[in-house]
């Protein structure tokens, strides 16, 4: 896939770690690094800087993705679309916290296969010489690789907007509301906010997070991404959509259901087989499968929509995760732009039913930014891969420093327990608050 008569030459490169590269351009504008966990079949990396194009839209009229009809941004392409754009149509206007919408195409393009330890330089142009040029720039990041050091923790301080009794009200208000029939399930956040060091930058806490004593892989979906006075680390394990343009295949993998990890392996396995066993996650995850079930099936074939695996428990350095994957084949005519406009904002960051989960968290909490947002990449072939923005911060450079600002949510059912939601925010936001300020 071109794209409006682009030309791409692909070049094949000696394997280098994406982790090395990123480090060397990470101070460049529109750095890039789309860092997969190296264990997953299949998994590929990206870096890339210096974006040919780069668009900040503060406010996008709907529908949201409709910029990605456009056959100049349908490959080679990074976007980050804001919690807040998608549940606008529930919640109303709010507070603008961050922009609707983040689009960069790049010229220049390095992609990492973990399988077969190998990388590829991409370059793009309008002619081969324009494409081989880029081409070339990609390769020359090489020059500049260097495996970073593990930094010292780039803040003072990790402080929470509102009070732990807070979100355990807030809790309890969900519950009332499930009870009286108003909704089923709702995802309920708490933020935490604070300042980096004079001179320090986001890429150290992306670092800290993919380098971290005790972390057994990279996430999934890690991601640093520099857009001016803008960043954003994101430790994600979850998928949000993934769609093959040349199979029309679909897939979505919603995570509900939540364990912390424990030092002890007798008891790090209990909590795995307690999270599998318990009645409340499954039910919790079951109903966000039903929901996806039913955004896919807004674009795919008849009878096509399946649900490939149901409870399947997922280990990462910090929690067990309850997983189901979710599939389908896109009907005619539909692509990524027409995807991410049936099923954003995810739900298993929203609740069920959606609209009205929606307009519940937006009672309850202040603007969510690009937190819950998707990362979404569009790639040489025009494959979407998108993920879900949890375990992320965002950064933004104001008075010579960088301010930085997170969340960590669950999913609150008939049944939740306050305390218990509370401990499981604190579970969820442990490897970001140890990468930002050093704190257990």
């Amino acid at each position: 896939m071109t794209g409006a008569g682009r030309v791409r030459i692909v070049r094949d490169l000696p394997w280098t770690a994406p982790l090395s590269v990123a480090a060397g351009v990470s101070a460049r504008e529109g750095a890039l690094c789309l860092l997969s966990d190296p264990k997953t079949p299949g998994s590929r990396s990206f870096v890339a800087a210096d974006p040919e194009e780069i668009r900040v839209m503060d406010r996008v009229e709907e529908p949201l993705f409709k910029i990605l009809r456009d056959p100049d941004l349908q490959a080679g392409v990074i976007g980050l679309a804001s919690y807040d754009a998608g549940a606008r149509p529930a919640t109303g206007e709010r507070e603008q916290v961050w922009p609707d919408m983040i689009l960069a195409r790049y010229g220049s393009l390095l992609v990492f296969h973990h399988d077969a330890r190998s990388l590829q330089a991409m370059g793009w142009g309008m002619d081969a010489a324009g494409a081989g040029a880029n081409c070339d720039v990609a390769e020359g990041w090489l020059a500049t690789a260097r495996s970073p050091d593990m930094p010292g923790a780039p803040a003072d301080a990790f402080a929470a907007e509102g009070r732990p009794a807070a979100y355990e009200a807030a809790v309890e208000q969900v519950v009332s509301r499930i009870a009286a029939g108003d909704l089923f399930q709702a995802n309920v956040a708490r933020a935490w906010r604070g300042d980096l060091r004079p001179g320090a930058d986001p890429f150290a806490v992306f670092v800290r997070l993919t380098l971290a004593p005790g972390a057994a892989s990279t996430a999934p979906y890690g991601a640093f991404w520099r857009i001016g006075d803008r960043a954003l680390v994101s430790n994600s394990p979850e998928l949000f959509v993934a769609c093959e343009r040349a199979t029309g295949r679909i897939e979505t993998r919603p995570i509900k259901g939540t364990r912390p990890r424990r030092p002890d392996p007798i008891a790090d396995a209990a909590e795995a087989d307690a999270l599998l066993a318990s009645a409340k996650d499954r039910a919790e995850n079951l109903m966000i499968v039903d929901l996806m079930r039913n955004d896919l099936a807004r674009v795919c074939r008849p009878s096509s929509v399946v649900v490939d695996r149901l409870f399947q428990v997922e280990s990462h350095p910090t929690v067990h995760h309850l997983v189901s994957t979710v599939s389908g084949v896109l009907a005619e005519g539909q692509g990524p732009a027409e995807v991410l406009e049936a099923t954003f904002p995810p739900g298993s960051i929203t609740g069920a039913p959606k609209h009205q989960a929606m307009k519940v968290i937006a009672e309850l909490e202040p603007p969510r930014g690009a937190w819950c947002g998707s990362l979404f990449v569009l790639d040489a072939d025009g494959d979407l891969t998108a993920s879900v923005l949890i375990r992320t911060a965002t950064f933004e450079h104001v008075e010579g420093r960088w301010r930085f600002r997170t969340l960590a949510g669950a999913g609150i059912v008939a049944d939740s327990d306050p305390a218990a939601e509370l401990a499981e925010t604190d579970a969820k936001i442990s490897a970001l608050r140890r990468a930002l300020a050093g704190e257990t």
